[in-house]
């Protein structure tokens, strides 16, 4: 609970942080355009409110408010903001007049430094690449729901998908090039799978799934009901629970029960819910070694369903 409730607060530090950046670049766009431009400037601040600092530099008032929304800067010669920026200082009708190229110049900096920003993030991607999370980087199936329409034709769990719908694909989720776009944007009765299943390239024809989706322009959208292989990473093991009992360990790496290889988390838990009381041997990889141990899943308090009592790293 605790480790979920600072990944919010944290979500939210970086939004606020990413949408003050947004806005201060923006704003200071059009205060070194109208700096450049000869305007008259009466105040540039950071945030809104308050102010818990402000000081006047050459005849502009700068600021830092008490509340972190944002920027502006104050242009009496432009459209007046004072619901914003407050009221002004000088009288606007002894300002002299401003042209109206240099208006455009000043109202166009501030998208045009909001552009430049975006492009020094995309650079920095570029250079230094972005997280990713599995999906993004495998066509591997993790597991197939029961009754599908990729269970019945035939694909499992392990089997590399090399192309759908005649396509070649690169990735599990996303557009493009992905296993699930492929799926959504096909249009014929059946949609051809190609897998590689030990070291043999195999052809199923699925009869798509089609969700009720009422109101899109598309009647349906289609689906076959299978997930991408992902690590299943214990993140955490409760404690007084069956795999505390069996000392598994957070980090520990689930390779599969009972002599069968798993390649998602939820075969597992699938399992122990249709073989509840039923002691299962799992076969744990531990750093460089690999381990078993045996759990006797239960119903865990407040719980209605068996559990072994640990948490996934997804």
């Amino acid at each position: 609970m605790i480790l979920h409730i600072l990944r919010v607060i944290l979500i939210v530090l970086e939004v606020l942080v990413l949408f003050n950046l947004l806005i201060v670049v923006h704003e200071l766009g059009h205060f070194l355009a109208a700096r450049w431009r000869g305007l008259y400037i009466e105040k540039f601040g950071i945030w809104f409110g308050k102010p818990i600092w402000k000081k006047t530099i050459n005849g502009v008032q700068y600021s830092l408010g008490s509340l972190p929304f944002g920027g502006f800067v104050a242009l009496p010669q432009l459209a007046p903001m004072d619901i914003i920026e407050g009221k002004a200082d000088v009288d606007r009708a002894q300002l002299p007049p401003v042209s109206a190229l240099n208006k455009i110049i000043v109202a166009v900096a501030g998208p045009l430094f909001s552009l430049m920003l975006a492009f020094v993030f995309a650079c920095l991607v570029w250079a230094f690449g972005h997280p990713v999370s599995e999906s993004d980087l495998t066509t591997t199936v993790g597991y197939v729901e029961k009754e599908s329409p990729a269970g019945k034709a035939g694909i499992r769990p392990g089997d590399k998908i090399l192309e759908v719908d005649g396509k070649p694909v690169r990735r599990f989720s996303g557009m493009n090039d992905s296993v699930t776009w492929n799926v959504v944007r096909s249009e014929g009765e059946t949609i051809k799978f190609k897998v590689e299943r030990d070291g043999k390239i195999l052809d199923f024809d699925v009869v798509p799934y089609k969700a009720d989706t009422r109101g899109w322009r598309r009647k349906s959208v289609r689906q076959v009901l299978i997930y991408p292989a992902v690590t299943p990473l214990i993140e955490k093991v409760q404690p007084n629970t069956p795999a505390a009992a069996a000392k598994l360990q957070p980090g520990d790496v689930i390779l599969g029960y009972n002599g069968t290889r798993i390649y998602h988390p939820v075969a597992l838990a699938d399992f122990i819910e249709t073989h509840p009381d039923q002691p299962i041997t799992l076969e744990v990889q531990r750093g460089g070694q690999t381990l078993q141990t045996q759990v006797i899943p239960k119903i865990l308090d407040n719980e209605k369903k068996p559990r072994i009592g640990i948490q996934w790293d997804l």
